[in-house]
């Protein structure tokens, strides 16, 4: 019972003091759940020791777990030593010097710039439309998360200076700006806002019934119109991400930038779409150059 306590006092931690977002905080309880799981006739923190810890990646990697999803549960049994060891519940952290599987970089996929302008041109003026219009514009625009779009509120748009204020990962603010495509599709959807509002409500974004969209009803909504404009890859919000990340580093190739505008804490997340770059060159290349293009039999 006392390892549950620490954990219970963790978690509101995690979400007090470290302002981790509830999402977050559910995915280190998964992942400590099943390591507390694995330890279940254990009575203490120190009395696990770092035999115990590789032996429950070693079970994990059996199960099936990618490399990625084992480095994301060592990384929550480190965080949560570090925070039993500050609070003298755990005198060392057994999961130092445990390594895991090395995890393959799946690079993001994105959508062609004529696959967007294809997907974002919508004629249709039906009050839904508009917004949808307006959240797409804005997840490609400025590159948001889909939590970060559902988020925002009305006073999140500055119209002079044509930025947006963004809640992202750990509550961290960032200011982002949106183009004239993302302004006239703001501005069609208000007074329809206005319309479907039916109590007070400081959401951007609402649903029919005037609640603040939610992340399903916005990923439905984004399959829903890819089908309707005709765009045969799957879209969802993160690839209109992806997307934006890709398109603005392919033209600027100013990696500093794209990291203050994604809101990506570390250089090294930001880097992946240097990659994507590259294969973007690299097809130019094979259809380009003259020493890589095959021969054209007569």
């Amino acid at each position: 019972m006392k390892l549950q306590a620490d954990l219970a006092r963790f978690y509101e931690y995690l979400a007090a003091e470290k302002r981790y977002s509830s999402h977050t905080v559910a995915a280190y309880r998964r992942d400590l759940v099943a390591f507390t799981e694995y330890c279940a006739e254990i009575a203490s923190w120190d009395a696990i020791d770092q035999q115990r810890v590789r032996g429950f990646v070693a079970s994990q990697h059996r199960k099936g777990l990618s490399g990625t999803s084992l480095q994301r549960q060592l990384s929550s049994i480190r965080s949560l030593y570090r925070y039993l060891c500050r609070h003298q519940l755990a005198s060392t952290s057994p999961a130092t010097g445990v390594p895991a599987p090395k995890a393959g970089r799946r690079l993001p996929k994105t959508l062609q710039v004529d696959e967007l302008s294809c997907l974002l041109d919508i004629k249709e003026t039906r009050p839904l439309a508009r917004r949808d219009l307006a959240m797409m514009e804005l997840l490609y625009g400025c590159g948001l998360r889909l939590a970060e779009l559902s988020g925002l509120n009305l006073n999140a748009v500055d119209w002079q200076q044509s930025v947006l204020t963004v809640t992202g990962k750990g509550r961290k603010q960032r200011r982002v700006p949106f183009g004239r495509k993302a302004a006239l599709a703001l501005k069609n959807w208000l007074p329809e806002r206005v319309l479907l509002l039916k109590q007070e409500n400081p959401a951007l974004f609402i649903s029919q019934r005037g609640q603040r969209i939610s992340h399903a009803s916005i990923g439905q909504r984004l399959k829903k119109w890819a089908r309707v404009q005709g765009v045969a890859s799957q879209v969802h919000p993160h690839k209109l991400r992806h997307s934006f990340a890709s398109h603005i580093l392919e033209s600027s190739s100013d990696l500093r930038a794209v990291q203050e505008l994604l809101g990506h804490a570390n250089l090294s997340t930001t880097q992946i779409y240097t990659h994507l770059d590259f294969q973007h060159l690299a097809r130019v290349y094979d259809q380009a150059h003259p020493r890589a293009r095959k021969k054209i039999r007569s």
